[in-house]
């Protein structure tokens, strides 16, 4: 099904954006810090018309489904509500939208920690910053899916995947610091690429431990008294504070610090360290890894030309990422896959 069979009409405007994996610097963008993702070639796209009628029409080809919405409407469910968010914090910043026809299809996973709400947020802004003529930069774009995210969708996240979605691309890693966000185009490794493989484990943000961490890392940073964990640069500065949000603190600042050593042109070696090391973080201080995720991140680290390897994404769940040798990618993932399906998981490959 495509746009003028839904609609019985053709879209005025047509818009993309990518999902992101993240390299580096995870849980930390909430915490006014620094990350490290790229873009991956999967994306979302989004067809936009003016409806015939008084309402919003939403509909999504991969999902099968097509929400009617009246304007006034708030609290929808799903991929609607991010669509619904976009049009409304666009209201409450001063662009009203005309009712509209929606259409989205995209290639980027749901549940695997690639983004794919934020890619449907900034495909979205994208098409109505066109259709309505806008003057919006793609900073804009990112700060305003932000807000549909954490005020229509219920989580409380960072800026890190909206504006990795937003100007980020394949070819480069872009290190954003979020507290300002200070930007910079960063090559990958020399001799060097990524994998990501999908633990087949899916996850939500909104139902998972992910807003309890925020509240966490937050907790830390007011009985250290700073505005932010990304304040603290030693990790020593964390260890009196009570658990859970001691080991909270200190993943949040020593991944910080990883993302910064990664910025001195490190050796592809030096960069998979650095990921090993943040996966044992993300493991063991922040406990938002799974077994499956655990299996998945082992094999890779076990498997020749394999230079590092972690989750990405919020984790509890969703995929994994490694750095490999470059020209390699394709058949070191499949032999990773082959050994962790055998394992009895169901995994797949989403870049290699």
């Amino acid at each position: 099904m495509d746009f003028q069979q839904i609609f019985q009409t053709k879209p005025d405007i047509e818009a993309s954006a990518p999902g992101r994996v993240n390299l580096l610097g995870e849980h930390t963008d909430y915490n006014d810090g620094f990350v490290l993702p790229t873009a991956i070639p999967q994306q979302t796209n989004v067809s936009i018309g003016y409806s015939p009628d008084d309402r919003h029409h939403f509909y999504s080809a991969e999902l099968e489904e097509r929400i009617d919405v009246e304007p006034t409407a708030m609290a929808l469910e799903g991929f609607a509500s991010y669509v619904n968010g976009c049009i409304q914090v666009l209201k409450q910043a001063g662009y009203e939208s005309p009712p509209v026809n929606v259409f989205v299809t995209s290639s980027v996973p749901i549940g695997s920690g690639l983004s794919s709400s934020a890619a449907l947020e900034v495909a979205t802004l994208r098409a109505l910053r066109s259709l309505l003529k806008l003057d919006l930069d793609d900073v804009q774009i990112a700060q305003l899916g932000q807000q549909a995210e954490i005020q229509y969708a219920g989580v409380s996240c960072g800026i890190l995947d909206q504006m990795a979605s937003s100007l980020a691309d394949t070819e480069h890693m872009l290190f954003l610091d979020t507290r300002t966000l200070d930007r910079q185009i960063l090559p990958f490794p020399a001799g060097a690429e990524i994998v990501v493989i999908d633990s087949g484990v899916a996850r939500s943000l909104a139902s998972s431990g992910y807003n309890q961490r925020r509240s966490e890392c937050e907790a830390a940073a007011r009985q250290l008294g700073v505005k932010a964990l990304r304040d603290i640069s030693d990790p020593q500065a964390v260890e009196a504070l009570p658990e859970p949000i001691r080991k909270r603190a200190r993943h949040v600042v020593t991944e910080d610090n990883r993302v910064l050593k990664a910025l001195d042109g490190v050796s592809a070696p030096v960069f998979g360290e650095l990921m090993n090391a943040s996966h044992v973080s993300l493991r063991d201080d922040y406990e938002v890894s799974v077994p499956a995720l655990d299996t998945l991140v082992e094999l890779l680290q076990g498997t020749p030309g394999v230079f590092g390897a972690r989750l990405t994404g919020a984790g509890f769940g969703g995929a994994c990422v490694a750095l490999v040798t470059l020209g390699e990618a394709h058949t070191i993932a499949q032999t990773v896959l082959d050994r962790y399906n055998a394992a009895g998981y169901n995994g797949q490959i989403l870049v290699d």
